[in-house]
C-alpha cells in the first residue's frame, strides 16, 4: 500500500513538472496570430496568386534603418554650452596680473617707468584684444589628441541663450592651440616695439588666462540625438488593397520578399487584436502537442528519466530556460536572437545523458523558440544542424581542447549554413549582414562560459559527468592508491576487469568512462578483508581453512556493502556505487555453497551464500559484472589454450545470464554474443595463447 502511494505521488509530482514548465512557456508565447503563407527568398511562390487583402506600408529592412541611423549619426553635431562669465574673468585676471608683474620686470630691468607706459599699453591691448577674439570664437574642454577625423567632419552646434549656432571644430580652439596662439601674439607685439622687453613672456604665463567656455552638454546631445533617430520612418511606401503581390510560380526576388514580410507583419498584428482567444486556444495545443511528445519519448526509450525527478527536473528546466532567454532577447530587442547558444542544450543533455535523449530534446527546443522567431524554418535548419555538429563533437570528451575543437566547428556550422542561404536567396553575399559574425562569435564565447555550469549543474543534480568520470579514474587518488598497497592483487584483478569492459563497451554501445572508473572501484570492499580473497593470499596461508562455509561466505559478500560504506564515505557518486551493489548481482558464493552441500545433514540457508544484489540496471554494470567473473575465473585455469578459453567464457557468462541477471539491463543477446568474442580475444592476449597452425598439429603427433 505505501509503495502503491509513493508511485502515485512520484506520477503527480513528474504531472506538475511537466505544467509548470508547459504553463511558463504558453505564456512566454506570442499572441499575435501567424502567418499563413510560408515563403523564402529566392525561392518561387509555391501558393496561389497573392493581392493585397488591405492596405498596409512596406516596412524597411534593418539593413536600410541601419543605412539612415548611420549617415545622419556622421551630418550629426554634438551640442556645446557656452558660458560668457569665463571671458569676463579671465580678461580681469589677466590686466590686473599683467600690470603688476610688467611694472616689476621694469623695475627689476632698471628701465625708465615713464619711456615704458605707452609701451605697455599698447602691449596689454592686443593681448586683450586677442585674449576676446580666442573666447568669443570659443574655447572647447577637450584634448587636442581626443578629436577624431570624425569629429572634423561632424563640426559641432554651440548653444548660445538656447540658441545652437553650427560650427566646425577648426573655426574654436582647444585650450593648447589658444595658448600657442596668444603666447605668439604676444611675443609678435613685444618685440615689434621693444626688443629688450621680449623675454619678459618668459616670466609671464599666458597659459592661466585661457580656460574652456565651450562645454560638452551630453543631455542635450542624447537628447536631440534620439529625437533625429525616433523621427525617422519605418516604412518606405504603402501597397493597397487589391494590388497584386505575387503569383503562383514566381520567383520571390528582394522587392516581393520585403512586401511579403510587411504584409506578414502587419496580418498578424490585426489577426492577434481580432482573435486572440482563438489565437490562444492554437497555441496552448501546439505546445502541448510538443510536452506531449517529449512525454512520449522519455516513457517509452528513457523511462529512467521519468522516474528520477532531478533528471526531470533538470530537462524540463533547460527546456524552459532556453525558451524564456530567448522570448526577452526578441522582445526587447537589445541584441540578436542568434547571440543565443542554442547548441548549449544538446552539449548539457549529452553531457549528463545520452546523444539521442541529447538531439531529441535539442529538437524540442527549437521548435519552441521557433514560435517566437521569424523565418522559423531557416531558425531550425541551421540551429538543428549546429545541435548534431556539438553532440557529434563533444562524443569523446577526454580533454579540454574537444569544447574549444567543438565549438569552432559550431561556429563555422553557423557561419556556412547562414551564408548558404543567403546565396540560396539572393544568388550573391551582397544583402548579407555581416553583423551576424559577431552575434555568432558572441554565441560561441557563452557556449564556452556556459559550459563551465557543468561543475555546478552537477554537484545541484547530484550527475556524473566524463570530465569526473576521468578524474576519478585516476589512479594516483587516494583511495585506489589504499587499494594497490593494501590489497594489490585486487588492484590488479580491478585493472583487468577495467580493460576487459572498456573494450567490451566501446563495441556494443554504452559510456567507456563510466565502465572504467565503474570497474576500479568495483571491488574496493575487499579492503576490509584483503587475505581472505585469493588474489592477495601469498605463501599458501588461507584464512578460510579456519572458518566454516557460512562464515567463509559471509566474509566474502561482505565485501559488497563494505564497498558501498567506502565509497559513500570517499564521497564517490552513487552511479560508481551501482557497480559495487551489482558487480554480483543475486547470485551465489558457488564455491562455499557447494562445499556446503557436501556437509552430511547441513540445513542450508541459500541466502547467507546469496549476494544482497541488486541485479545489474544498465548495459555498462551488466558488462563489469561479466568482466569480473570472466577475469577471476580466468586465474584458475590450469592450461590456457583456446579451447579453455572460450568454454571458460561461455560457462561463466551463460550461467549468469541464465540465473536472470541480466534480466533488467538494457542489453541483447546480440550483445551478449559480441561481449563473449571480445573477452576470449582478449584473454588469449592476456595469456600469450598462440593459435596452432595445422602443419605444427602434425609435427607434434609425429
Amino acid at each position: 500500500m505505501a509503495n502503491e502511494r509513493k508511485i502515485g505521488l512520484k506520477h503527480i509530482v513528474t504531472l506538475v513538472l511537466f505544467l509548470i514548465s508547459y504553463l511558463i512557456v504558453v505564456t512566454i508565447i506570442p499572441r499575435e496570430g501567424r502567418f499563413k503563407y510560408e515563403f523564402q527568398k529566392g525561392r518561387p511562390w509555391m501558393h496561389e496568386d497573392l493581392y493585397a487583402p488591405f492596405d498596409f506600408p512596406v516596412y524597411k529592412t534593418e539593413q536600410e534603418l541601419f543605412a539612415e541611423r548611420s549617415k545622419l549619426l556622421k551630418e550629426f553635431k554634438s551640442f556645446y554650452r557656452f558660458d560668457s562669465t569665463v571671458q569676463h574673468q579671465q580678461i580681469e585676471k589677466f590686466g590686473a596680473d599683467f600690470d603688476l608683474t610688467f611694472d616689476k620686470f621694469v623695475s627689476n630691468k632698471n628701465l625708465s617707468k615713464v619711456n615704458y607706459q605707452l609701451i605697455k599699453s599698447k602691449i596689454k591691448k592686443t593681448v586683450t584684444d586677442n585674449l576676446n577674439q580666442i573666447y568669443i570664437r570659443g574655447v572647447i574642454n577637450q584634448n587636442e589628441n581626443s578629436i577624431s577625423n570624425s569629429m572634423l567632419k561632424q563640426g559641432l552646434a554651440v548653444v548660445i541663450n538656447n540658441v545652437a549656432y553650427d560650427k566646425w571644430f577648426d573655426e574654436v580652439y582647444t585650450v593648447q592651440r589658444a595658448s600657442r596662439l596668444l603666447s605668439g601674439y604676444a611675443f609678435d607685439v613685444t618685440k615689434s616695439v621693444s626688443p629688450e622687453l621680449a623675454e619678459f613672456w618668459n616670466t609671464f604665463n599666458l597659459k592661466e588666462y585661457v580656460q574652456p567656455n565651450l562645454f560638452y552638454d551630453e543631455v542635450a546631445t542624447q537628447k536631440f540625438r534620439n529625437e533625429l533617430i525616433s523621427n525617422i520612418s519605418v516604412t518606405k511606401g504603402l501597397v493597397q488593397a487589391g494590388e497584386k503581390i505575387v503569383v503562383k510560380g514566381e520567383v520571390v526576388n528582394s522587392e516581393v520578399y520585403q512586401i511579403l514580410e510587411s504584409l506578414k507583419r502587419e496580418y498578424e498584428k490585426r489577426l492577434g487584436s481580432k482573435n486572440l482567444y482563438a489565437i490562444l486556444l492554437g497555441n496552448l495545443l501546439l505546445i502541448a502537442s510538443l510536452y506531449i511528445v517529449l512525454f512520449l519519448f522519455l516513457l517509452n526509450f528513457r523511462s529512467e528519466v521519468l522516474k528520477d525527478n532531478r533528471k526531470l527536473l533538470f530537462i524540463l528546466l533547460l527546456i524552459t530556460s532556453v525558451a524564456v532567454v530567448s522570448a526577452v532577447v526578441i522582445k526587447t530587442n537589445a541584441f540578436s536572437i542568434f547571440v543565443i547558444p542554442l547548441a548549449i542544450v544538446p552539449i548539457f543533455v549529452k553531457t549528463f545523458f545520452d546523444s539521442r535523449l541529447a538531439l531529441f530534446v535539442h529538437l524540442i527546443t527549437i521548435f519552441l523558440v521557433a514560435f517566437l522567431v521569424p523565418n522559423s524554418f531557416e531558425f531550425v535548419f541551421t540551429n538543428f544542424i549546429a545541435g548534431i555538429v556539438a553532440i557529434i563533437g563533444l562524443s569523446k570528451m577526454y580533454n579540454r581542447g574537444q569544447l574549444f575543437k567543438t565549438v569552432g566547428l559550431v561556429y563555422l556550422s553557423y557561419l556556412i549554413l547562414t551564408l548558404s542561404l543567403y546565396l540560396v536567396a539572393d544568388g550573391s553575399l551582397k544583402e548579407v549582414n555581416w553583423f551576424i559574425t559577431l552575434w555568432y562569435g558572441i554565441n560561441a564565447l557563452l557556449l564556452l562560459a556556459s559550459y563551465q555550469l557543468v561543475y555546478v549543474i552537477e554537484k545541484f543534480f547530484g550527475f556524473l559527468s566524463d570530465i569526473t568520470l576521468i578524474e576519478i579514474s585516476d589512479t594516483n587518488l587516494d583511495l585506489l592508491r589504499k587499494l594497490a598497497e593494501v590489497a594489490p592483487g585486487t588492484f590488479q584483478h580491478s585493472l583487468q576487469v577495467a580493460n576487459l569492459a572498456e573494450s567490451a563497451v566501446q563495441r556494443v554501445g554504452g559510456n567507456p568512462l563510466l565502465v572504467r572508473a565503474g570497474a576500479l572501484y568495483h571491488d574496493i570492499g575487499k579492503m576490509a578483508n584483503p587475505l581472505f580473497f585469493i588474489e592477495n593470499q601469498q605463501g599458501g596461508f588461507n584464512p578460510h581453512e579456519n572458518v566454516d562455509n557460512v562464515k567463509s561466505a559471509e566474509i566474502i559478500i561482505n565485501h559488497v556493502p563494505e564497498g558501498v560504506k567506502i565509497a559513500t564515505k570517499a564521497g564517490l557518486p552513487s552511479p560508481i556505487i551501482d557497480f559495487i551493489k551489482m558487480h554480483h548481482g543475486t547470485s551465489k558464493v558457488k564455491y562455499f555453497y557447494n562445499r556446503e552441500l557436501q556437509v552430511e545433514n547441513a540445513v542450508i540457508d541459500e541466502e547467507k551464500f546469496s549476494y544482497p544484489g541488486p541485479e545489474p540496471q544498465t548495459k555498462e554494470t551488466a558488462i563489469v559484472m561479466m568482466a569480473d567473473a570472466v577475469e577471476a575465473a580466468s586465474r584458475s585455469l590450469k592450461e590456457y589454450t583456446i579451447q579453455s578459453i572460450d568454454q571458460l567464457v561461455e560457462r561463466i557468462i551463460d550461467d549468469q545470464l541464465n540465473s536472470g541477471q541480466y534480466s533488467f539491463a538494457d542489453i541483447t543477446l546480440r550483445d551478449i554474443t559480441l561481449i563473449k568474442t571480445i573477452f576470449k580475444k582478449k584473454l588469449q592476449n592476456i595469456y600469450h595463447v598462440r593459435l596452432e597452425y595445422p602443419e605444427m598439429v602434425n609435427n607434434r603427433q609425429s
